[in-house]
């Protein structure tokens, strides 16, 4: 059969070969959809709570290990929009993230083999230049499968939680007896099988253009647009420290690798409960309410991470705060970039949002939490960040008006 000779209702194939389905199509690819998360955040799982364990043991300087994860956060502010622009006006959104995801395995399996400062933060930009490129294209891909059933996006989203909590934990017990050294090639694993997901995840449907007049320009300078990204970007500066020195600030409190991995895990298990019930909670408070219970108690979760560090207790109850400070901040933030950047905006949109939140708000946190680690200690590090998400909270409830927060 010839590419362009089936079509259904339901499902289609473009003349270059590409299986296209519908949104509203039975044969919504739900299970393909959730192991690319799976796997996205299996990466993540290991790279987050142990890569700065990892440099620690090769010999790099906390300032060092800061920088490194800077750098990483800062490919967030530069590929997102790279490709993002590529993708809006040439399309072939999969190809991209397949192209993206493949060669990013491809750079991190070089980093066990370099060593040095300077070569490993080229790996490591390399990396994350082609990783963090996939990720916001394909959150575009998951909303146009959803179609008008967005609210769906949350028991998709779930599973890359899973994905992150089992390689937590699996790998939190393994580090005890074989060491750090196992860190990259699970990374490289994890990454292998995200490339594999992504040959198997056809092309939706083209959503609708926007309407004429609706410029990128015209919709990024709505003052609500401009107060969302803000608050964004200070969302994820405060968690910055967090993602860079959360498990030496343990390992330092006492704790072992274990019970670190377990941590970890706790605070993403709290996350899911929060994807799973995304559709009810945003109909009964609607995403403004959310965005505010977000920020105030991320402010709350530094400050007792702040204080105390060594109390089991108060930091496992920190932890389940995950669910509002990621999870809930999360689902609402591509919810409304989803809502405000429609159409052939919708690619640029997503990478705007990763860019400056986990990119620019990322870098800088972990850029300024590595440099005053060695200046100060962590309790007013974390205060600071707790500074940061109060602020936010601020912003946001002055700026987050209008029908489109509702």
């Amino acid at each position: 059969m010839r590419a362009g000779q089936f079509c259904s209702d339901d499902v289609s194939i473009t003349e270059s070969g590409l299986i296209v389905i519908s949104p509203n199509s039975p044969h919504l690819p739900a299970k393909r959809l959730a192991s690319f998360y799976f796997f996205w955040f299996a990466a993540l799982g290991v790279l987050i709570p142990y890569w700065g364990l990892y440099m620690q043991d090769r010999g790099y300087r906390p300032a060092q290990i800061g920088a490194i994860f800077a750098l990483l956060m800062a490919t967030k502010m530069v590929a997102p929009n790279v490709w993002g622009w590529v993708v809006d006006h040439y399309g072939g959104r999969m190809w991209i993230i397949r192209g993206t995801t493949g060669l990013a395995a491809l750079m991190f399996l070089c980093i066990p083999f370099v060593d040095g400062f300077v070569l490993m933060a080229l790996f490591m930009v390399g990396y994350g230049f082609f990783s963090n490129a996939s990720l916001p294209q394909f959150e575009a891909v998951t909303f146009d499968h959803l179609g008008d059933q967005e609210s769906g996006y949350g028991r998709i989203r779930l599973w890359g939680s899973v994905g992150f909590i089992l390689a937590v934990l699996a790998l939190g017990p393994l580090l005890e007896h074989v060491g750090t050294g196992l860190v990259p090639w699970w990374i490289v694993t994890c990454l292998v099988g995200l490339f594999a997901v992504s040959l198997c995840v056809p092309t939706p449907f083209k959503q609708p253009e926007s309407a004429p007049g609706e410029g990128f320009f015209k919709v990024l300078l709505r003052p609500e647009v401009v107060c969302l990204l803000v608050v964004c970007f200070l969302a994820q500066l405060s968690h910055g420290p967090y993602y860079t020195f959360f498990s030496i600030y343990m390992e330092q409190s006492g704790y072992t690798r274990s019970v670190i991995g377990m941590l970890w895990a706790l605070g993403v298990l709290a996350e899911i409960a929060v994807f799973a019930f995304l559709p009810s909670l945003i109909l009964r408070i609607g995403l403004r309410r959310l965005m505010l219970t977000a920020l105030a108690v991320t402010s709350i979760r530094w400050v007792l991470l702040a204080f105390f560090p060594e109390n089991l207790p108060l930091v496992i109850f920190a932890q389940l705060m995950h669910l509002a400070s990621f999870g809930i901040y999360h689902a609402v933030a591509v919810n409304l970039i989803h809502r405000i950047f429609r159409g052939r905006l919708q690619g640029r949109g997503q990478a705007l949002y990763s860019s400056l939140s986990f990119g620019a708000g990322g870098a800088l946190g972990s850029l300024g939490s590595g440099y005053l680690w060695e200046t100060t200690t962590p309790q007013v590090i974390f205060l600071c960040a707790a500074s940061a998400a109060a602020l936010g909270w601020v912003i946001a409830w002055f700026g987050l008006r209008g029908n489109i927060v509702r």
